[in-house]
């Protein structure tokens, strides 16, 4: 023959022997923590937590990135910073009159904020207000660590005359201003509601006739 006649082969067997050994660089550490009923394995290597949960014997295991501080410190949210010495958000919301309440008392009539400045201007307080329940609530919008914005906070307590039940407090800016206004006007002090509005200021005025004299 020319050709030479393809001889039969028998059936080849290809075996892989795989070592049940983990080696020693992938091996999970053997400390463990049994808590609330869950097997807690640590490992180094990926720094991940296998965690297995022993409940009815049934169940799959789960993995999760080990937390580290800076994931603590961004999830917990910064509710309210002010002092424990001031007012807080929620007692101002909490003792403060809805719009539909204010609509029912006269001193709110035809009730108007003003021109956004530094200073406020507040009425219709009770006969026992004090100069140190007005820092109580307004005191909040300060930042007493600065030297700048404590000069600038100041109360003028009205208790005599016809300006009797009114005050005029000094805030930092006009944006801590604003701020005061929204949320403390209509706040109940001593069973009376107060009236917060922006106080007038002749400034504006005084520029302009100096203006004139210029020319």
């Amino acid at each position: 023959d020319v050709f030479e006649q393809p001889q039969h082969v028998g059936h080849k067997k290809i075996e892989f022997h795989i070592s049940t050994e983990i080696p020693a660089v992938l091996q999970i550490n053997s400390e463990k923590e049994e808590k609330n009923g869950k097997r807690v394995y640590t490992s180094n290597l990926f720094n991940v937590k296998i965690i297995t949960e022993e409940i009815n014997n049934t169940g799959f295991g789960r993995i999760f990135p080990a937390p580290s501080s800076n994931d603590k410190m961004e999830t917990e949210e910064e509710d309210d910073e002010i002092p424990s010495e001031f007012i807080s958000r929620k007692d101002l919301e909490k003792n403060r009159l809805s719009r539909e309440e204010m609509e029912k008392f006269s001193v709110f009539k035809n009730y108007e904020p003003g021109d956004p400045n530094c200073r406020i201007y507040v009425k219709n307080l009770a006969k026992q207000v004090q100069e140190k329940d007005l820092k109580f609530i307004f005191g909040r919008y300060v930042d007493f660590q600065s030297e700048v914005e404590r000069n600038m906070f100041d109360i003028r307590l009205m208790k005599e005359g016809r300006m009797k039940g009114q005050a005029f407090i000094g805030l930092p800016n006009e944006k801590a201003a604003a701020k005061a206004l929204k949320e403390a006007n209509g706040y109940v002090l001593y069973e009376k509601p107060m009236v917060v509005q922006f106080a007038r200021s002749a400034r504006p005025k005084q520029d302009a006739n100096e203006g004139k004299r210029k020319k």
